[in-house]
């Protein structure tokens, strides 16, 4: 950064009790009074470079002192106590921090040529031309000045020079950038690598809004830069200002420095989006969307949501699955996704297809568009379905909106049901409990805690309690928000003849799925077969094996819990108590017996009727 030093005297200015003075034999005869602070200063030092205190100062007379107010001299005592001291020669330097605010001040004060040969604006304006503008980094931090000076700043012309200036250094060919610049970007080495394209869009980010998209609009009048590089701008930027909905799951609490701050960032929303080029690609669709989610947690306008959704649904192809997963910020919402989002996109992403689509065939373009949105979708719902408190109605509401033509199979959307069905049954909760004791000792809430599979897997598991233990409870149930007609509801999409044999063989094994969804499966998998001599599940089987009774953690529980009850009733001498089932399969037993013995002797009877025929046939 460059900087001019003017002056040579030492700063021989102090303060006393909010009144500035300077060192001098010669007593003060000019006070200013500037906001709060009082100036004692001498009119020979000021009177012949200032011309605005010459004409204040031209009907008093000499000998008393003259008092003057001016309290909207442009930078405030600042930029006067800089044009005071150039006036009584002592050192000052001026760089791009400081510039205009000096500026508008001695044009405020009239330190012209007129008034002085070689005075202070002169030497401002040729510091300005020869410094500021010819440097990169300067001309961005005094156009970042101007925005406490806006109005004398536009008047004067530096805003127009300054942007001028950064908008040429900009268009100039990568090749021929000698100057100092900001670039971060993750790998890349300065000294290895060329100038990339987009060297200039950090620094340009540390502007305000209002001037950026002066800087934004300059280039894009004068079409020479891609509007993919504008783009990359208004991304660089708006990763700088704006937050990152996906880090915020709520909206924060209303105050009065948080609504000026979210009004600031509306603002800087709305201007980014009314600046992206029109041409199709020049930004990200997940840079869209990320947009759209901040203009959901902002609530920015409605009429940029719907150019959002509108940008967005035009490049909803290119998204993937991470694009599109956003933190819901609706504080009525439990779920954690934005389901809503992503819905509204692809409405209007529906809405512009059956508008511009012609009769679907499986080799047009329009039919690959459908299909890879309905394979997005569906890995979309995969993705979203683990979170154990989205509603169904949710879920079908981008379920449903694709039509039939955008599956070709219904594999991945059999997966999606099958996650969300999975979720939704609670996890398993094992409560030990002391004898004549109702409240838990150990709880168990994760399905995944190792204790649990210790209690699971052993069958010794009386050897790991201790004495003082009575029972052990395992409890499994379905999430109570999701019934049967919930069930139907989302099995209804499912079209199985669409289903490959791999997954039909994995739905009809499912005990989440509901029973008509799986005889459905059971029915065309039979109607294939029967046309076809391939792979064949044998439905009677499956039926029977669906019905079957599995044994389950808590029979193999109850199995110990018997065994130990047994041991304990030998041990006090109690005659034991045959179960039910074994006293039936005893039974069973006896009675089969006489049945085996009468066989027995029907079998001899007959040999001996045989033996007395052959008899009679050698007669």
């Amino acid at each position: 950064m460059k900087f001019m030093k003017l002056g040579t005297r030492p700063d021989t200015f102090y303060t006393e009790e909010a009144t500035r003075s300077v060192i001098s034999d010669i007593p003060n005869d000019l006070v200013l009074q500037i906001s709060n602070i009082k100036y004692l200063l001498h009119q020979f030092s000021l009177l012949p470079k200032c011309g605005l205190l010459r004409k204040l100062c031209v009907d008093s007379n000499d000998s008393s002192a003259v008092t003057i107010e001016l309290h909207d001299i442009p930078g405030g005592e600042d930029a006067f106590e800089l044009c005071a001291k150039y006036c009584y020669g002592i050192i000052i330097n001026i760089s791009a921090h400081n510039f205009v605010s000096a500026f508008c001040a001695a044009k405020f004060l009239q330190m012209t040529e007129a008034v002085e040969k070689g005075n202070f604006i002169l030497k401002l304006e040729a510091f300005f031309n020869s410094c500021i503008l010819v440097g990169w980094k300067d001309s961005i931090i005094t156009l970042q000045t101007t925005v406490k000076l806006t109005e004398w700043s536009e008047n004067l012309g530096i805003i127009r020079r300054c942007v001028d200036s950064i908008v040429g250094k900009i268009l100039t060919p990568p090749a021929k950038v000698t100057w100092s610049y900001t670039y971060t970007r993750i790998g890349f080495n300065k000294e290895q690598q060329m100038v990339p394209k987009d060297w200039w869009t950090e620094d340009i980010s540390d502007l305000d809004i209002d001037l950026f998209r002066c800087i934004i609009i300059a280039i894009k009048s004068t079409h020479m830069l891609p509007p993919q590089l504008i783009g990359e701008a208004l991304h660089v930027y708006a990763c700088r200002w704006l937050p990152d909905t996906t880090k915020i799951t709520r909206p924060e609490s209303s105050g009065s420095q948080t609504d000026e701050v979210t009004d600031k960032n509306r603002k800087v929303l709305e201007i980014i989006v009314n600046t992206i080029p029109s041409d199709k690609g020049s930004v990200s669709v997940g840079f869209l969307l990320r947009l759209l989610s901040i203009a959901n947690y902002l609530g920015a306008s409605t009429v940029t949501k719907t150019e959002l959704i509108r940008r967005s649904s035009l490049q909803l192809e290119e998204a993937t699955v991470s694009d599109l997963l956003f933190p819901s910020h609706s504080s009525s919402n439990q779920h954690y996704y934005d389901i809503d989002l992503v819905a509204a996109v692809l409405e209007s992403f529906l809405l512009l297809w059956r508008r511009t689509s012609p009769a679907p065939t499986e080799n047009t373009q329009f039919m690959r568009s459908i299909r890879k949105i309905g394979k997005l979708i569906d890995y979309y719902v995969q993705a979203v379905a683990r979170d154990v408190n989205l509603p169904v109605s949710k879920v079908l509401s981008v379920a449903e909106a694709l039509p039939d033509s955008a599956r070709k199979d219904h594999d991945d959307l059999y997966r999606a049901i099958n996650i969300y069905l999975k979720v939704k049954w609670k996890l398993y909760v094992i409560c030990v409990t002391k004898i004549k004791c109702s409240s838990p000792v150990q709880q168990f809430n994760n399905f995944q805690d190792p204790m649990f599979f210790m209690l699971y897997l052993s069958y010794h598991i009386h050897a790991f309690l201790s004495s003082k233990h009575s029972c052990v409870l395992l409890l499994k149930q379905k999430h109570p928000d999701l019934s049967k007609g919930d069930k139907k509801r989302l099995c209804r999409n499912l079209d199985c003849q669409k289903l490959s044999p791999e997954v039909r063989a994995h739905a009809v094994k499912n005990e989440r799925l509901p029973l008509r969804t799986v005889v459905q499966v059971l029915f065309f998998e039979q109607e294939k077969g029967s046309r076809e001599n391939g792979h064949r599940i044998p439905t009677q089987e499956l039926l029977l094996s669906r019905g079957k009774h599995i044994p389950t953690v808590r029979d193999e529980l109850c199995m110990l819990q018997l065994g130990s009850y047994e041991q304990t009733t030998r041990s006090a001498g109690i005659p034991r108590i045959p179960a039910p089932s074994e006293s039936s399969t005893r039974d069973d037993k006896k009675m089969k017996r006489p049945d085996k013995k009468k066989q027995l002797e029907a079998e001899k009877k007959g040999g001996e009727r045989r033996n007395k025929g052959d008899r009679g046939e050698r007669i």
